[in-house]
């Protein structure tokens, strides 16, 4: 093997231009394969990351407007949910409702602690809301029922605003008090604001935020995990059956589906799913195109050095070369050129991933009222795709050169002796 490898470089030096531009194409599909998948990752993350922080099997409803007539009421009606509108959800719903919760909030509210504040989206909410909206409480707790029925005036902040508050051990901040508008609230816990900056509000108790800011029975936003929807059409009865019961509440006609916004993450999770899966294909398939393109080019440069090399073959067939001889010397020169601009290639891109990753990756998208998302999120390849890359390239290579190495198996001394 030392041998042939010796040869193999011999004759690579002797055609250096060739050798060259036959391992560009190479690196070069590779590279697009690498990069392809690797932004196609970012992108997917991206969007896992932005839904990932809510329970799938959860929905989240907000009032909308009425786009119809109905019983003398026109159409264009904002409609505004209410408490009643929740405890038909928790109880008419229980078959499949398995926990609820809603929101109350107050947009710009200061809080501060000394001479430093924040402004925040201050948001009641019910103990439900750290399971159903998943959040990750680094130190002290979050709302529990005590709060919700003595009305205490405790808040939970995020981390970053935590740290602004208290730039220097912040996890010091819990159990003091801050000042929220013009009133003293305690600060029983801190959570983990997530990266796309989209949940990074403060919390109370509900009912300590109806009583203060005298809110009544509204409600911005009911909230609620659900079980025994295991399909789209399961769940797409269910939001029918929903929206018609509370429609009727609010005197719309139940077949108005502009009265509810309802966000069902778990059938928006199946789509996203089906999406990610045509992305991944996608990219496969484009980036295999384009390293196919490259491993034509191998193969037509094997066919040229094999009719170059006719009669140095019919001199080795002479002195007692065996066809598997010359077979295999073909294939591992194929192998070993293919690998190793592969492997350049594959360099490449992981570097160009990387940059992305130290570029795009961190640029966000303003929704504005402080909402953010990523449109990147570490647009890398795994250890497994770079594995299956690798193996990729060691078979096209094969491939590439099977055609050429057979040629050259096949080659009469006689007649290679006579050729030039």
């Amino acid at each position: 093997m030392l041998d042939i490898i010796t040869e193999i470089i011999a004759t690579a030096r002797r055609n250096k231009l060739r050798t060259a531009l036959t391992g560009f194409a190479v690196a070069w599909g590779i590279f697009m394969l690498i990069f392809l998948l690797g932004a196609g990752n970012g992108l997917i993350n991206a969007l896992e990351d932005s839904t990932g922080r809510f329970m799938d099997q959860s929905m989240s409803v907000h009032g909308g407007i009425t786009s119809k007539a109905y019983e003398g009421l026109r159409k264009g009606r904002s409609i505004q949910l209410n408490e009643k509108d929740f405890q038909t959800t928790s109880h008419d719903f229980s078959q499949n409702v398995t926990a609820a919760g809603v929101v109350v909030r107050q947009r710009g509210v200061q809080v501060s602690l000394g001479p430093e504040y924040v402004q925040v989206s201050l948001r009641g909410v019910h103990p439900e809301e750290i399971t159903i909206n998943r959040k990750t409480i680094l130190c002290g707790r979050f709302v529990n029922s005590i709060d919700m029925r003595e009305k205490r005036k405790v808040i939970i902040l995020s981390d970053t605003y935590a740290k602004e508050l208290m730039p220097t051990g912040y996890e010091r901040l819990v159990g003091q008090h801050v000042k929220v508008g013009q009133m003293a609230f305690q600060v029983v816990g801190i959570y983990k604001a997530d990266r796309s900056g989209m949940a990074d509000d403060a919390y109370t108790a509900v009912t300590t935020m109806r009583s203060i800011y005298n809110k009544g029975d509204k409600v911005d936003e009911i909230y609620f995990s659900f079980s025994g929807l295991n399909t789209m059409e399961e769940n797409q009865s269910f939001e029918k059956t929903y929206r018609g019961k509370l429609n009727k509440q609010h005197q719309a006609a139940a077949d108005d589906e502009s009265t509810l916004w309802i966000w069902n993450r778990f059938t928006q999770a199946l789509q996203m799913n089906t999406g990610m899966s045509i992305i991944r294909i996608a990219l496969w398939i484009i980036g295999l195109f384009t390293l196919l393109s490259g491993i034509v080019g191998v193969s037509n440069i094997m066919l040229i050095t094999v009719k170059e090399r006719t009669h140095e073959f019919g001199i080795r067939k002479a002195i007692g070369a065996t066809p598997g001889s010359l077979l295999r010397l073909i294939i591992v020169e194929s192998v070993i050129i293919t690998t190793f601009f592969g492997y350049l290639g594959m360099l490449a891109g992981i570097f160009a991933n990387h940059l992305m990753d130290i570029t795009v990756g961190q640029e966000q998208i303003d929704f504005g009222e402080g909402e953010h998302i990523s449109v990147f999120l570490d647009p890398t390849v795994s250890f497994q795709v770079c594995v299956a890359a690798t193996i990729v390239m060691i078979v096209a290579g094969m491939i590439a050169g099977l055609v050429p190495a057979r040629k050259a198996a096949r080659v009469r001394p006689i007649e290679a002796l006579r050729a030039e």
